[in-house]
């Protein structure tokens, strides 16, 4: 390595980047993500694990609410599917 490589100066990041970083536990996925990609299965397992359990702990209000959450990313994606 070179020293430019290693002495090479940090992104600036946004403000809004930076918020969620410093969240104990988003911010902490998100550099685990950076680090390695698989590490996104490992959170959709227990993301799903997660819902699974709520299911099984309050019934059907735990899968409605999570729809409903999802509602908005859902938009953003068929908005981002269909631009061309």
């Amino acid at each position: 390595m070179t020293a430019q490589a290693i002495n090479a100066p940090s992104p600036v990041r946004s403000p809004v980047s930076r918020f969620f970083r410093a969240l104990p536990v988003l911010g902490r996925v998100i550099r685990d993500i950076e680090r390695d990609i698989d590490t996104v299965f490992y959170f959709l397992v227990i993301a799903v694990t997660a819902l699974v359990l709520a299911v099984q702990a309050w019934g059907l209000a735990a899968l409605v609410v999570t729809a409903v959450a999802l509602v908005p990313v859902m938009f953003v994606l068929l908005i981002w599917v269909t631009l061309p």
